[in-house]
């Protein structure tokens, strides 16, 4: 996002009860991508959000439209309709003119992204008609100096190592280039419109800008527009035109956008089961393939606030949501066959190669390289106190790690990468495990404080009995971690609330506040029944957690029909003008699936309460799956919302998508997804 855009959207947000002014916002439409690129198509544009998965940056911003007899009708100031074409991540979207329908297909393929096309010649009634394409092309980030090179029927836009090119199957019947806004346009109260008209008509005019205005002639009322990303340390340009003319000589119809979208249809490999499944599951596991990158290791969601005007940032990888994805793609993969091996080997990899020294892992990384991104909790890499660490991600990766060496790992290499990962792994979250059995102070999950953090607790108690459920010659030493951790959970009771603490904080007081985080304590004491009973007593107090956090966090306004949980209380961030605590999918998704846990653990108990949980946890899974409040019609989980029922911030998120595959997994494999019990929230 260039700062110019910023400004726009600050000029037209401002004021507003529900927008943070600045922010490239993608609560609305949908993506396409495939590893290396992540492409938004918002009606009538596109804008490229993959810098995070390929390290280049590509279009900042566009518009089409048709020109008629010379006039422009662009499709953003229309109607449009769009959708997935079945279960692919192929984006369809139609647009109503006045001449008719206009079919738009837009599908990612590696480093390339195609956009089709289609109308009809009835339409146009014989009329002059055109492809008009504006297209603001920012290779390296760079919105000025920029350089532009026209080869027949290409266009390549390039700074220094990014350079970036523009075909059409049919060609272009004009091309000009524009320089960036003028200072004064910038300083203007209004925002810029695009494109604007012709320049000051300086001789360098077109070829010193990443703005390009195309016209593409229509054949048989058609033309494919194909944009591709390349870094100039691993291509050359004859390798790039010949790839080019290959891709337009291959997608010179509707239907072979429609094949190249099914071979790469990771979500149609889950055919069976109920219509339920199959949009749930589709639905995730094609979010979950869009923001990984070509490493394995995922972005957390798009980056809408590159400027950290309102946040961190999303568009890094965070270890702890990673890696809690990864082992709840591993456990659907279990239950629903998905067939994502590579995946899950991918993911390990990953963790091995950027794990430091010590054993633990950084606070985020760029996905594409593993290199150390921007973050606030890296405690460990600079001087003075441990503090801002973030203990339970390195909790979250042995989780996975050792359940991933437990299934069996085919790939030697592989596994004594893996083994010798967690090994160095246990020596640094025992050097953070503190004497009485609970780990040391640092950040939270939220990362917006510090303390000794119930959340974190839970994540060493399933990092350690993750490693004691394997062969492992550390096995015996985890064993003996992992009961250390449950006893010194009790020291987190309070009696009164039947909650477990928010944290302790200074003085060894605990925070009395109810905290969806610490819902992760039934996932992991699940993972401690492998190695070791969970005593009555424990149970009583999951149970009066559970509930207990679920209804102090249930939050249902007035002001519209969405209902969810809150994130804890006392929220305040991104609260905009509303004075009640924001809803967040992850919350509600992590609420459902600790009560689907609760359940299982409660049924392999022989407890009755078990049906209670069960029918808790579809109450709450309801809210999040497809047709739900909290689901849009992208299929999307946004991270929170308004109480007005407005999305707000990434969009779509990785970590509840990740959350509602594996708890409808594990209610489908109990044989609870479809119980008919209702429980109310109150």
């Amino acid at each position: 996002m260039q700062l110019r855009d910023a400004l726009d959207d600050f000029k037209e947000s401002s004021g507003t009860n529900t927008r943070f002014p600045g922010e490239r916002r993608t609560v609305s439409s949908r993506f396409s991508g495939d590893d290396r690129r992540l492409v938004h198509v918002d009606g009538g544009s596109l804008r490229d959000f993959g810098y995070p998965l390929s390290g280049l940056t590509g279009i900042e911003r566009s518009r089409f439209g048709l020109r008629v007899d010379g006039t422009p009708f662009w499709f953003d100031e229309m109607d449009s309709v769009q959708s997935y074409y079945e279960s692919t991540a192929l984006v369809e979207t139609t647009h109503g003119t006045p001449f008719g329908p206009v079919t738009q297909l837009d599908l990612t393929l590696g480093d390339a992204h195609i956009t089709r096309f289609d109308t009809s010649e009835a339409n146009l009634g014989g009329g002059h008609a055109e492809l008009i394409a504006y297209l603001s092309i920012a290779p390296e980030g760079q919105d000025s100096q920029v350089g532009q090179l026209h080869h027949e029927d290409v266009i390549e836009v390039y700074h220094q190592r990014e350079h970036d090119f523009v075909s059409s199957t049919t060609g272009f019947s004009g091309v000009r280039g524009q320089i960036p806004v003028a200072f004064e346009d910038l300083l203007d109260e209004e925002p810029t419109e695009y494109p604007r008209p012709a320049g000051d008509h300086r001789y360098s005019e077109d070829r010193l800008s990443g703005d390009l205005i195309c016209s593409l002639p229509l054949h048989d009322a058609s033309t494919t527009l194909i944009t591709l990303l390349t870094d100039w340390t691993e291509v050359d340009r004859a390798e790039v035109l010949d790839r080019l003319a290959e891709l337009r000589g291959e997608f010179v119809d509707r239907e072979a956008v429609e094949a190249a979208a099914a071979a790469a249809d990771l979500v149609g490999q889950r055919r069976g089961g109920s219509e339920l499944l199959r949009e749930s599951v589709g639905a995730d596991i094609r979010v979950l393939s869009l923001l990984r990158g070509e490493t394995g290791l995922r972005i957390a969601g798009p980056n809408f606030d590159p400027y950290y005007r309102y946040s961190g940032g999303y568009g890094y990888t965070w270890f702890r949501d990673d890696a809690e994805i990864s082992l709840f793609v591993l456990e659907a993969d279990h239950h629903f066959n998905l067939g994502l091996d590579e995946w899950h080997a991918e993911s390990a990899r990953a963790y091995c190669e950027t794990q430091r020294d010590d054993g633990s892992w950084p606070h985020r990384v760029w996905p594409h390289n593993g290199a150390l991104a921007p973050g606030w909790a890296n405690a460990k890499l600079e001087a003075g106190s441990d503090d801002d660490y973030q203990a339970d991600q390195t909790g979250s990766v042995i989780a996975f790690l050792a359940s991933y060496y437990a299934d069996g790992i085919e790939d030697d290499d592989l596994e004594a990468e893996v083994v010798d990962t967690l090994e160095i792994a246990l020596d640094s979250l025992d050097g953070t495990l503190e004497a009485d059995g609970r780990p040391m102070v640092c950040q939270n999950a939220w990362e917006d404080a510090v303390g000794r953090f119930t959340h974190t607790t839970a994540t060493f108690l399933e990092a350690y009995s993750a490693l004691a459920a394997t062969d492992l010659d550390i096995g015996d030493h985890a064993h003996e971690q992992a009961r250390r951790v449950y006893n010194a959970i009790n020291h987190l009771w309070i009696e009164d609330r039947g909650i477990f603490a928010l944290r302790e904080h200074g003085g060894g007081g605990l925070d009395r506040r109810a905290d969806s985080a610490t819902l992760a304590l039934v996932g992991a004491h699940r993972a401690y029944s492998e190695i070791e009973t969970v005593d009555d007593y424990r149970l009583d107090q999951l149970d009066s957690h559970t509930h207990t956090i679920i209804k102090a966090l249930w939050h249902d306004p007035e002001e519209s029909e969405i209902a969810g949980l809150f994130r804890y209380e006392g929220d305040a961030w991104r609260q905009a003008h509303q004075d009640h605590e924001k809803i967040w999918t992850v919350s509600t998704g992590w609420g459902a699936n600790a009560a689907a846990q609760l359940g299982a653990l409660l049924a392999d108990h022989d407890d009755s309460r078990a049906v209670e949980a069960a029918a808790r946890a579809r109450e709450l899974l309801e809210l999040v799956l497809p047709g739900g409040v909290l689901c849009e019609d992208t299929s999307y989980l946004p991270e929170q919302f308004f109480d007005t029922g407005e999305p707000d911030s990434a969009t779509p998120l990785g970590w509840p998508h990740a959350l509602r595959l594996a708890t409808v997994a594990l209610m489908d494999e109990r044989g609870v997804l479809y119980a008919a019990h209702k429980i109310a929230a109150d």
